[in-house]
């Protein structure tokens, strides 16, 4: 079926909104009905539904209690993706008025965080004044929040008064060797602690708040940030254990740690993990454990679509001069709802059907390749190379296609007369794709083209408008045929 338009604001091409970019396994196949429920819309719980909903976060909670080596809450830059960064801080009463506003203007938003940008719960009443409030006026929109659980056990009996049921909590590490290296402080009881004591308190608040939070039913998400180095070979552990305690969902998203924010591990140089190192990890983590790989480490005040930021359309200046009728947004939302959780369905269908048919045909004994996509949504390879702003990566195998991460491009051509001069962006981008043996877009030019099999990358433009998972078999197959992947002993992730 063909959703219905969602807002007058063209689709951005900069979020991930492709219908098909988890694996071919359903992801909420093996959760019970009232857990299916919770999560089915909700973008950051479900790979289906960060490809139709929206999210935002309000940034309320100005305080912190812990430091972090990667964080620096002074930084901001409007083009900077990286929790912690907002542009406004709100009272309470602005965070509700924007969330109306919001809603209304993107219907298939479906969720509101607060993520910082310190810690929600170092900033209670804030935190809860802003919830109270919207549980009230928009009792439509699931509250979420996320956390750095030192302040948790406190906190769990009024996060259920107000019926947050999805609650993030970021653990590092269960080894206060480890956490002394990660946390520099956290200011608990009045009084600033350091090293491994102060690790020891904040790894044993944030496991008393996981199980308190389990027994009351709320759903946990746990984020953990790889540090190569550091806590990379730990956090295996730690995965083990959280989904022991009953996690819902593991994210292991990659350090950013670039010297100009400013943050201690940027200036002292560590580096971030490559894409085959975080692949790896994730895959050492998964098992029975949902991993999160569609995380898009957001600003702790974003609006939009996973992977897009519209809070420049929603400042409280803009706010004030709208007129909001939240009952008809209301009704108009519950219709587009609807219409998305069709089509979400049919595509899951779908998938299920392609799965099938992969698992009845005679198995190929190839080894598996990584391949880029650029789309904008609806499930198919619908933008031209040089229009990306960010690229799909699939693994294809014997197995089936499965979704492993997404990948920031620069923008190489707009699309006018100087379209094809950027070739410093040009090589960036080409560099963003290491590791992926082949590219699948709407369209290539010349240039890149040449470019892309200098770097051993296969551009492919013949598949423009088909279903992602499908076209990226058609490929791996017209691969295997050639003998293009008769090394079995080449895994090309190793350079990813």
């Amino acid at each position: 079926m063909e959703l219905p338009v969602l807002n007058e604001k063209p689709a951005s091409q900069g979020g991930c909104s492709a219908g098909s970019c988890g694996s071919t396994d359903d992801q909420l196949n093996h959760l019970s009905d009232e857990i299916k429920a919770k999560v089915q819309n909700h973008p950051c719980y479900s790979e289906d539904a960060h490809h139709y909903f929206a999210r935002m976060h309000v940034a309320v909670a100005p305080a912190c209690n812990i430091q972090c080596h990667y964080c620096n809450r002074k930084y901001d830059c409007a083009n900077e993706s990286r929790p912690g960064v907002v542009s406004e801080l709100l009272t309470p009463d602005q965070a509700v008025k924007k969330t109306m506003a919001v809603a209304a203007n993107i219907p298939q938003m479906t969720v509101l965080g607060i993520a910082g940008p310190g810690d929600p719960l170092a900033n209670p009443e804030r935190t809860f004044e802003t919830f109270r409030r919207l549980s009230k006026e928009a009792p439509d929109i699931k509250l979420c929040v996320s956390t750095n659980g030192l302040s948790l056990p406190e906190s769990v009996e009024e996060l259920a008064k107000h019926n947050i049921d999805h609650v993030t909590i970021t653990i590092n590490c269960v080894d206060p060797e480890i956490g002394a290296k990660i946390y520099p402080w956290i200011f608990w009881e009045n009084r600033r602690i350091k090293g491994k004591k102060a690790a020891k308190i904040l790894i044993e608040q944030q496991q008393k708040g996981l199980e308190m939070l389990v027994a009351k039913g709320i759903l946990v998400k746990v984020n953990s940030v790889m540090i190569p180095g550091v806590n990379d070979k730990h956090l295996a552990e730690v995965s083990r254990i959280v989904k022991a305690k009953g996690a819902f969902l593991h994210n292991v998203m990659p350090l950013i740690a670039e010297a100009e924010h400013g943050t201690f591990y940027g200036v002292m140089g560590q580096r971030g993990p490559t894409g085959a190192e975080l692949q790896e990890l994730q895959d050492d983590c998964s098992g029975d454990m949902n991993m999160m790989r569609h995380c898009r480490q957001c600003r702790a005040d974003a609006v939009g679509m996973l992977g897009e930021d519209r809070g420049d359309e929603f400042t409280m200046d803009k706010i004030e001069l709208m007129d909001i009728d939240y009952e008809a947004a209301m009704e108009k939302r519950k219709v587009i709802h609807q219409a998305i959780e069709a089509e979400m369905n049919s595509k899951r269908s779908q998938k299920s059907e392609f799965a099938e048919q992969i698992a009845q045909e005679p198995k190929l004994t190839t080894r598996p390749v990584l391949m880029a996509v650029a789309t904008s949504g609806q499930g198919v390879i619908n933008v031209h190379f040089g229009h990306a702003k960010e690229f799909l990566i699939y693994e294809a195998s014997p197995e089936g296609v499965r979704f492993i991460s997404h990948r920031k491009a620069d923008l190489y051509c707009g699309g006018d007369s100087t379209c094809g001069d950027g070739e410093s962006v040009l090589q960036t981008t080409i560099r963003s794709l290491e590791g992926c043996e082949a590219v699948l877009c709407s369209k290539v030019g010349f240039e890149p083209w040449e470019m892309l099999e200098n770097a051993g990358i296969m551009p492919n433009g013949e598949h423009a408008m088909e279903p992602i998972e499908e076209a990226v078999m058609a490929v791996y197959k017209e691969m295997a045929k050639s003998g293009k992947l008769d090394d079995i002993c080449l895994d090309n992730r190793a350079t990813a």
